[in-house]
């Protein structure tokens, strides 16, 4: 056991016990306790197997390589679009975890042996995703945007692909491109901090709303 995460759990104002039970099985399955990304991560001869987290809404165990797993139950969850390899089981109280603890431990047990077998996720290159024909249209107008754009880390460009893409009419994608234009050329992703105040960085955590709520 870690004392980091020990700490963390001793901490944590909610989700604290769903997560210690989260902990507990994990733990019976043999991977080592690490403290990685200010979460509880368990790994396999240094390889990263699992991790736990809390979210509003719900807590989860989080598969690093989630995507190759079978999935017998349906219960893995792919968090956004962008994710490419990792897939969650999510739970709002203990009692959930206890009765799912015996297919808990047969995924955990799947994912060690996916470590093993050094499978790895076939990733989807940046250049395999649809360009709206809004931002290539974008991209002529103003080639610094164009630039800006391709600026950006893999992982933030798919982000606003799939985000730009996801809205049916032409006049809803220019708008999320016009609405975003700041951001990317400040070489912001589409969820990063913008304000300075979040404690997730890169991430947003919704710190910005203390800025809006005293304006």
């Amino acid at each position: 056991m870690n004392n980091k995460v020990d700490k963390y759990l001793s901490q944590l104002n909610h989700w604290q016990d769903e997560l210690t039970k989260l902990r507990e099985i994990i733990l019976d399955c043999g991977l080592t306790e690490d403290f990685k990304w200010m979460h509880p991560c368990y790994t396999l001869n240094g390889k990263n197997i699992a991790l736990i987290h809390g979210f509003k809404d719900y807590c989860a165990l989080l598969f690093n390589k989630g995507a190759l797993l079978k999935d017998l139950e349906k219960i893995l969850i792919q968090q956004t679009e962008n994710t490419q390899y990792g897939r969650q089981i999510r739970f709002t109280n203990t009692k959930e975890i206890e009765v799912l603890k015996p297919i808990i431990k047969a995924y955990i047990f799947e994912a060690i042996e996916v470590e093993k077998l050094g499978l790895q996720v076939k990733k989807k290159k940046t250049s395999d995703y649809d360009v709206p024909e809004e931002l290539k249209q974008k991209f002529k107008e103003n080639s610094e945007f164009e630039k800006a754009f391709k600026a950006l880390t893999g992982g933030r460009q798919r982000g606003y692909l799939l985000h730009f893409a996801k809205a049916k009419q032409a006049k809803t994608r220019q708008s999320r491109i016009e609405k975003h234009m700041e951001r990317i050329f400040n070489g912001k992703g589409l969820h990063d901090c913008v304000c300075g105040l979040s404690k997730r960085m890169p991430n947003c955590d919704g710190s910005h709303k203390q800025l809006e709520s005293t304006n």
